[in-house]
């Protein structure tokens, strides 16, 4: 079996090294906060006294980080002391130009690179049921793929380096604006009479059909998993999408695309976290559309 290097033992880190030990994994991991630390050490992982430490033994190395300074910090400081042969795939979200900064720095030493962020959120994470958009050569993942495969349940390749990061901030455009309309359209209905059990029943088997709605229905009752109905704990923070919509919005920006509802969604939600909301659940849209529609 492999041994594993995992930097960033986060909220999405802990989960998905815990589940590469449980698969017979022997996981070197390494955080900056010791209560990460602690916690992932009682699932079974290794941990080292620094990111170095992950690597020097690592046939594989997986960084999971807050942003693209972060990875290219960290990557800028292990990758010179990674063995030929070792594969680095970052499972961070980040921009597409920095994402293919790491692949070239990790390639102008030899190393074989992956970028492969997620999405299925913390309980993907837990679960080991995440979906990967990885971008990097046919080999590379090819070498990569059974060790994502005990982590999630998908795993697609979208092409080059960088490709998994654009597969990502696209989908979660789509995302970003379709819960909004998704929240639009349930507070519209509210005001029109409308209960909230009829328009889902209408809409979920019509045209107005989507993840937004079927799976993650902002309002409480028709999805009895969604946030919605355990007071929009997050599981995808309204933070996260934030940052996401952002990515977005400069990768359009850099390639002159036109993508007005994905800067427009990014927009609403910078205002409901300027009003406090940043760490509910990205659902929790629908209660700042609600107060928007209540002051006229």
């Amino acid at each position: 079996m492999s041994t594993i290097g995992f930097i960033g033992l986060g909220n999405m880190g802990a989960p998905m090294a815990a589940n590469l030990v449980k698969s017979g994994g022997h996981v070197l991991g390494f955080d900056v906060v010791p209560a990460s630390r602690e916690a992932s050490a009682r699932d079974g992982v290794q941990i080292v006294a620094n990111a170095r430490g992950t690597v020097e033994n690592a046939d594989i190395v997986i960084s999971m980080l807050p942003g693209s300074e972060h990875v290219l910090s960290v990557w800028n400081d292990v990758v010179p002391h990674a063995r030929q042969g070792t594969l680095f795939i970052d499972c961070s979200t980040i921009d597409v130009a920095s994402a293919r900064k790491a692949h070239a720095l990790a390639a102008g030493r030899g190393i074989a690179t992956l970028d492969a962020p997620v999405s299925g959120g913390v309980g993907g994470a837990k679960a080991a049921t995440l979906t990967f958009m990885v971008g990097g050569t046919k080999e590379a993942f090819a070498h990569g793929k059974p060790i994502l495969e005990r982590m999630g349940k998908r795993v697609v390749h979208c092409g080059e380096a960088g490709n998994g990061q654009a597969a990502k901030i696209c989908n979660n455009m789509i995302l970003g604006a379709s819960m909004i309309a998704v929240s639009e359209a349930f507070v519209l209905g509210e005001k029109l009479g409308l209960s909230h059990q009829a328009l889902f029943d209408v809409a979920s088997a019509s045209s107005g059909q989507c993840w937004s709605l079927t799976s993650y229905c902002p309002v409480p009752g028709p999805v009895p998993t969604s946030p919605a109905n355990n007071g929009y704990k997050a599981g995808f923070t309204a933070a996260l999408m934030l940052k996401d919509l952002k990515l977005a919005r400069e990768a359009a920006e850099s390639v002159k695309a036109r993508t007005a509802l994905g800067a427009h969604a990014a927009q609403i939600y910078e205002e409901f976290a300027a009003a406090g909301q940043s760490a509910a659940d990205f659902s929790a849209i629908i209660n700042f559309v609600r107060e928007q529609s209540q002051r006229g």
